[in-house]
């Protein structure tokens, strides 16, 4: 680490457990990001655990920052959706901004998977995944692109899915002053368009699809080659991951999923 990210390091610094801010109280930090730091709090008046989110000190200093931050917050004022938590209350505290969400008790995928040893079929996978394509198709008729629905940003807690964290949120027909510079799988995944979203549940769904996998061979070979799925659902997989022809819309997507899901039913009452 050179003399200026040691500098950025210790100006960036999260707040400790037991500050105060304005009437919360930072119990733990939940999350680092790239933007941000994302505390638990006690509300003092209600001693209810929420949210609090900071804009770090040094992206105060950068537009892209102080955008990225202000778009979050406005596109939360704007949600109405019982699986995203509502945005509460927005303060500032030693001239710096902060806001207030709805603290979710859920846990994520990965920790279902490695911590819980659950193991997902393809249809519990698919199925999943169609629960998650309600609160995303909710979020594209807004005309909204979540651009992160990544393994830590969907959370279940008593059966229900939630969707969390909209740092990266945009909305369609906006323009990322940063796109040029996206290569690889970041290019599909912050692309403004819905298909960005598919493209992630993508991968989120390969995640689920492979707690079940046991290797047979040291060999690495493609996906759709160590997996064994239904043809239906290896097609909808792949244009989720736009190897073929990219789903546009949500609306395509769920009625194939919910197609597929159909034929599973099938096949479970004939076995019985």
């Amino acid at each position: 680490m050179n003399v200026l990210e040691h500098v950025i390091a210790l100006f960036d610094r999260p707040l400790r457990a037991g500050t105060i801010l304005h009437n919360y109280r930072i119990e733990s930090i939940l999350g680092m990001g790239s933007y941000g730091f994302t505390y638990l709090v006690t509300d003092l008046s209600s001693t209810h655990q929420k949210v609090v989110k900071q804009l770090r000190k040094s992206k105060q200093r950068l537009q892209a920052g102080r955008k990225s931050f202000a778009y979050e917050k406005q596109i939360m004022q704007k949600l109405r959706h019982s699986s995203i938590p509502k945005l509460l209350d927005v303060f500032e505290w030693k001239r710096q901004p902060f806001y207030v969400m709805e603290y979710i008790r859920g846990k994520t995928f990965e920790e279902l998977i490695f911590e819980d040893q659950k193991t997902y079929t393809e249809q519990e996978a698919f199925t999943i995944v169609l629960e998650i394509l309600q609160v995303v198709s909710y979020l594209h008729e807004q005309g909204i692109v979540h651009r992160d629905l990544r393994i830590p940003n969907i959370l279940i807690e008593n059966q229900t899915i939630y969707v969390i964290d909209f740092g990266l949120a945009r909305y369609i027909g906006e323009r990322d002053e940063r796109e040029d510079t996206f290569l690889g799988e970041k290019k599909y995944m912050r692309e403004i368009h819905y298909r960005s979203d598919f493209y992630a549940l993508g991968h989120f769904l390969l995640f689920l699809l492979y707690s079940a996998y046991a290797p047979t061979t040291k060999e690495e070979r493609p996906w759709y080659e160590e997996l064994t799925l239904t043809p239906q659902g290896c097609h909808i997989l792949k244009r989720m991951l736009q190897i073929d022809n990219p789903y546009q819309n949500a609306k395509e997507l769920c009625e194939d999923i919910q197609f597929l899901l159909k034929e599973w039913g099938k096949l479970c009452s004939k076995s019985f």
